[in-house]
């Protein structure tokens, strides 16, 4: 079977479909699975283990049509790209008229997106052959999975611990990885001060004193990661760190992916790096105001939103500019406390895995002292 994904941008919601491509080729060895994304999305999708094909598009150039001389070629080598391969099945995971519009110029027979009252742009379910609906109040995660398992008739993992997220890693992303931890000494969180949107984002200078009371309370020291355009962001958080104790690095995505592992503990908002921490398997503390932690953050009950629920403007808020903007107004003591929270839950998760493993160890040592007694006394017999 030929099953093309269509999942065209941003970085946070390539991440969310991951677990549903990874689901589907557990499901299905043999299939052949292509993904169609943005161009300037690509990369962490690039070498990805799960996918025979990566079809980079310029939607922009697409949508210009008629065109002129000079983006007609280039439409026409995606197009002929995107149709080069007879697709059984195409899954809208986005739900808007482009990413509809491509599974339809993809040639597939089947044409499976989600149910309208989860559509972003309901008009496209007009360009789909099927709709899966799926349970309101979900967790995006969990929304692709149950769109995977519609699709298919598959079965999809449900507890979030088995939640896979593929990225291709290469030798020069752990380097670039290493290579800050290095400098970091030690044990060290990650600060992201960035996001698409200015309501989303929570104060530099919080952050800085976030990056004391991190070093003062766990002994971490800060590293604070910026992507294009957000360095003096960052500098302004490690400005605002009296301790100094702030490294500021910029990384590839991939790169910032294999750094996130080494994290103790991960602290941001509603962006990609933050949905790239929860894939990487990162301890998460979020920083939710106009967005809803329950669809757009970790499906991992060890995680922790910290956001404004004593307010009564953020029910379906979505704002990127705002005149109260209350929401993100947290102070530096609530998100200290969360932080130290998600510590101690990796502490209790590793103290218990340790007593697991002692107790299997102990249980397998029982098993082999009673086999080499039977054979003794057969022996002796």
């Amino acid at each position: 079977m030929r099953i093309l994904i269509v999942r065209l941008g941003s970085i946070g919601d390539i991440v969310h479909a991951l677990p549903a491509a990874a689901a589907i080729r557990r499901a299905l060895p043999r299939a052949r699975i292509s993904w169609v994304v943005e161009r300037a999305s690509a990369e962490i999708l690039r070498d990805n283990p799960l996918l025979e094909t990566l079809i980079e598009v310029d939607t922009k150039a697409l949508r210009r049509w008629p065109m002129s001389g000079e983006t007609l070629p280039a439409t026409r080598r995606q197009l002929r790209r995107l149709r080069a391969s007879p697709f059984d099945l195409a899954i809208d995971f986005q739900g808007l008229l482009k990413s509809a519009l491509i599974a339809r110029l993809s040639g597939a027979r089947r044409r499976v997106g989600f149910g309208r009252a989860h559509l972003r742009e309901p008009a496209s379910r007009f360009l789909l052959t099927e709709r899966v609906d799926v349970p309101a109040r979900t967790n995006v995660v969990r929304k692709n999975l149950a769109l995977a398992a519609g699709a298919l008739g598959i079965a999809v993992p449900t507890d979030a611990a088995d939640f896979e997220f593929p990225v291709g890693v290469s030798r020069e992303h752990e380097g670039e990885a290493e290579e800050i931890a290095r400098r970091a000494c030690g044990k060290f969180a990650i600060l992201n001060p960035g996001g698409g949107w200015p309501t989303k984002l929570w104060d530099a200078e919080r952050f800085g004193a976030l990056a004391d009371r991190l070093l003062e309370d766990f002994g971490l020291r800060s590293v604070v990661t910026h992507g294009p355009g957000e360095r003096e962001l960052a500098e302004r958080v490690a400005a605002s760190s009296r301790a100094g104790a702030v490294l500021i690095s910029s990384l590839t995505l991939k790169g910032f992916y294999a750094l996130a592992r080494r994290a103790s503990v991960y602290v941001g908002g509603d962006t990609g790096p933050t949905h790239l921490a929860v894939a990487a398997g990162a301890p998460v503390v979020g920083l939710f105001g106009p967005t809803e932690w329950w669809r757009n953050g970790s499906p991992r009950e060890d995680d922790i939103c910290v956001e404004r629920t004593d307010i009564d403007c953020r029910v379906d808020c979505h704002r990127r500019s705002c005149s109260v903007w209350v929401c993100m107004d947290i102070g530096v003591e609530r998100v200290a406390a969360a932080v130290g929270e998600r510590l101690r839950r990796v502490e209790v998760l590793m103290k218990a895995s340790g007593s697991k493993a002692s107790s299997e160890g102990a249980e397998a040592f029982e098993v082999d002292a009673s086999s080499d007694a039977v054979e003794v006394n057969a022996g002796g017999a």
